[in-house]
């Protein structure tokens, strides 16, 4: 094979900075490369002719790129060059009865993750402080041994817990999270909260700018792709691209028919920055964090009739709703049936007029303030 140049072997292979999630090895062989060797050359190809084959499918708004297996949500460009499914999993237990985090007593999760992916899920998120990194794990590895998926299918997110805010503290953190989850690299990695405080819950003064740093430690050493925050306001995002050099590709809020964040995601829409909804059915179903939470909720008219003119659930309409906002929801449930149903959201396009209906359901209302931290001077809700 004669030798050619970087330039050249793109173009034959049709591979720019748009390739799905590749071998990190060479990839910065790849990206070092001024002539591609027949070793190199070999490498890429083999990595790249499968996806390269399958069927693409062009979505009718919103999504930007093809599939790369049936089922599968498309694709979004994140601002790094990586490429984010558009709907994804959620794995949060939620709150339990007395107000803590629900337990992990069985194994639930990784039974819903592995029905998620049969069903065609490809982004998953967890995080430290869900105590469900080790079911996660055991799902991935058990779907890629049964050669449902390959590693570099999938899309895994976890996220920082406040206690390991300290600059040194997040790589050590990260690679904590990799062994629970049996993986070698995450996709995404989120700080979790702007505010550091011990695991007693007190306060420590470490600046979300510091703990950002960190997270940047994270993806130059290859251990996170992407890198991200969570629960930030535009205020200390708008901190994060004034003072560092690498900007966040991702934002994770809570987004929902209550809460449309439509300030919000137009700030990160202005600088390329995605988001993902979590809690994104709010308070549709009885939510016991929300209890007074204002309409609608399943039973609601409105919904109903665009829901029955689609033949969906008022569920996979809410979901559609906030994908045709540009936000990338992360619904949650250890149901098959609702599992496989939530993501079934790419086949149908709501009109206008049924976009302003639902437009007018957004009271501004959080269903998960976490009132305990308000004193905190990184709280980040109530403040623009």
């Amino acid at each position: 094979m004669p030798k050619r140049t970087l330039e050249e072997f793109r173009k034959d292979y049709n591979l720019s900075n748009r390739i799905l999630r590749p071998d990190p090895d060479w990839e910065a062989e790849l990206d070092r490369a001024t002539e591609v060797t027949e070793e190199i050359a070999a490498r890429v190809k083999t990595y790249t002719q499968g996806f390269r084959k399958r069927k693409k499918f062009k979505p009718d708004c919103c999504c930007q790129e093809a599939v790369t297996r049936p089922g599968v949500a498309p694709l979004v460009q994140l601002n790094d060059g990586k490429q984010i499914p558009s709907l994804g999993f959620g794995t949060w237990l939620g709150f339990s009865k007395e107000g803590g985090l629900e337990p992990v007593v069985d194994d639930k999760v990784q039974r819903a993750v592995e029905a998620a992916i049969d069903a065609g899920y490809r982004h998953i998120d967890t995080a430290a402080i869900y105590d469900t990194e080790e079911q996660v794990g055991k799902a991935i590895q058990n779907k890629i041994a049964e050669g449902v998926v390959a590693r570099e299918d999938l899309f895994i997110t976890s996220k920082l817990w406040n206690d390991r805010h300290a600059q040194k503290d997040v790589v050590p953190a990260l690679k904590e999270s990799l062994a629970k989850l049996n993986l070698t690299y995450l996709d995404l990695y989120l700080i979790h909260w702007p505010i550091a405080q011990y695991a007693n819950g007190t306060y420590y003064d470490t600046d979300y700018v510091e703990t950002w740093k960190g997270m940047i430690d994270a993806q130059v050493l290859g251990l996170a792709r992407s890198i991200g925050v969570s629960n930030f306001n535009i205020t200390q995002l708008d901190r994060l691209l004034t003072m560092t050099p690498v900007k966040p590709a991702v934002l994770q809020v809570e987004v929902n028919i209550n809460l449309q964040q439509a300030e919000l995601i137009k700030f990160c829409k202005e600088h390329d920055i995605a988001v993902v909804g979590y809690t994104p059915f709010g308070s549709l179903f009885h939510n016991r964090a929300a209890p007074d939470a204002p309409p609608p909720r399943t039973d609601n008219q409105t919904l109903l009739k665009i829901a029955d003119k689609y033949h969906k659930t008022i569920a996979q309409v809410n979901l559609r709703y906030l994908v045709e906002l540009g936000v990338i929801p992360i619904p949650k449930s250890v149901t098959p049936k609702r599992i496989n149903e939530n993501i079934e959201v790419f086949d149908f396009q709501l009109t206008q007029n049924e976009k302003d209906l639902m437009k007018a359901f957004d009271k501004n209302y959080r269903t998960i303030p976490v009132t305990m931290w308000i004193d905190s001077p990184y709280y980040p809700f109530n403040k623009k």
